[in-house]
């Protein structure tokens, strides 16, 4: 029975009303010795709690899409059959345009969401080069389908979860499809296929988008082999200008660290309620040493790059979640770079997804303006959020959390 499915939860629902009823019906009515009545009442009562956590649980899980399946709450997953060494590029020294095209069999996505908007389809990808296998959801613009759009090639974008969470949040719990649809329709927003790849590559442990040779190749995983199978099977444009990352919370580091590392593969990146230093998920596989933590900040790659990438990047959080990293990557940016810092209240949600689900819409009026989609100009004020004259570092420096050199106590986001 499928963690997220219908049926589970049906059934979850049903044995709470079950344990609710059973001692109402028959507390009074125990018979026995006395030690064996109470045996019995003890056990009706862990059974009303364990099936009431349950419940919760399961709603939760459904409403913020953490857990996909089984094997990812209880940490048994692996979705990597090989980490080869595949050097700074993340190539491992592979012709990708000689690479043979990857041909992939899409079915019906199921899930909360996954069936509206036009639904969302789903394929079991065999990365070629970065030696992973796992499931990647597309659900394309309602312009693809049309006759009049039939050789038009189009923008895409790559979404990323948080961690723990599931490729189908963005469908599921944000609703981007559904909040795009009547934009895409009505010229507001660019008709983007989206493209949500799976990110809990490995049992127990936030992969930080990172290659750490023998245990992952997270980064080729979603700049290389996820890309080079969508452009394979839809019309879908050309690396860098026709594509962008966009994430929330881990997905959000991961956005811009991959926008950052490769202006080659990403024109755009928009990061909610991210960070720049890996330690800001304590389970991130980027933060286990101080090279892998260097080598996966975007703050200290685009301090060191020798030339600036011409990317444009989209930084919204509160103070103390994520702001102070969207304002840190703008003070040292210099063009052809931008960076575009959205503050949000305390009071406008929290690191959750009442947080994230309402700024869709403004972000992808960004991304198609970014990205070159129509004709605007000029800055969009619709975008802009509020920056207040002298910003709360919530007990943190801005230099420690932009550089890296923030304690793993000082890292803590609220959850």
């Amino acid at each position: 029975m499928s963690l997220t499915g219908t049926p589970f939860l049906y059934t979850t629902v049903v044995l709470a009303l079950v344990a609710l009823i059973l001692p109402l019906l028959l507390w009074s009515r125990m018979r026995g010795p006395r030690p064996l009545r109470t045996a019995a009442r003890v056990l009706m009562l862990l059974f009303a709690q364990g099936t009431a956590v349950t419940l919760v649980f399961v709603l939760v899980n459904n409403q913020n899409n953490l857990y996909d399946n089984w094997a990812d709450l209880f940490g048994t997953g692996n979705h990597v059959q090989q980490a080869a060494d595949l050097g700074r590029d993340g190539t491992g020294g592979i012709s990708l345009k000689q690479l043979p095209k990857v041909r992939q069999v899409f079915r019906p996505a199921d899930g909360p969401g996954m069936r509206t908007a036009g639904g969302v389809r789903v394929t079991q990808l065999k990365g070629r080069v970065s030696g992973v296998n796992a499931e990647v959801y597309v659900w394309l613009p309602p312009q693809y389908g049309e006759p009049a759009y039939r050789h038009r090639k189009f923008p895409v974008v790559e979404l990323l979860p948080g961690y723990p969470g599931s490729a189908k949040a963005w469908f599921g719990s944000l609703k981007a499809h559904e909040q795009l649809l009547p934009l895409m329709r009505s010229g507001q927003v660019a008709p983007f296929i989206l493209v949500a790849p799976r990110t809990n590559l490995l049992a127990g442990v936030d992969t930080g988008c990172a290659n750490v040779p023998g245990q992952v190749n997270a980064d080729t995983w979603l700049s290389i082999d996820v890309p080079k199978m969508v452009m394979d099977n839809f019309r879908a444009q050309p690396a860098p200008q026709g594509w962008a990352v966009a994430g929330y919370s881990a997905g959000a580091h991961c956005a811009v660290k991959l926008a950052v590392a490769h202006p080659d593969r990403f024109r755009a990146a928009v990061s909610m309620s991210g960070y720049n230093d890996p330690i800001g998920e304590r389970n991130s596989l980027a933060a286990q040493s101080p090279a892998l933590r260097e080598r996966n900040n975007p703050y200290l790659l685009l301090r060191k790059a020798a030339v600036p990438p011409r990317i444009a990047l989209y930084v919204s959080g509160e103070s103390g979640d994520g702001y102070q990293a969207g304002v840190a990557l703008e003070s040292i940016a210099k063009a052809p770079t931008t960076v575009h810092v959205v503050f949000l209240p305390r009071s406008a949600g929290g690191h959750t997804m009442a947080l994230w689900r309402p700024q869709v819409p403004a972000v992808f009026r960004w991304l198609t303006l970014q990205m070159g989609q129509n004709h605007a100009r000029g800055e969009d004020r619709s975008l802009t959020g509020t920056t207040p004259r002298a910003p709360s570092t919530a007990g943190s420096t801005r230099a420690a959390l932009a550089s890296g050199s923030a304690s793993r106590a000082g890292a803590a986001r609220r959850p």
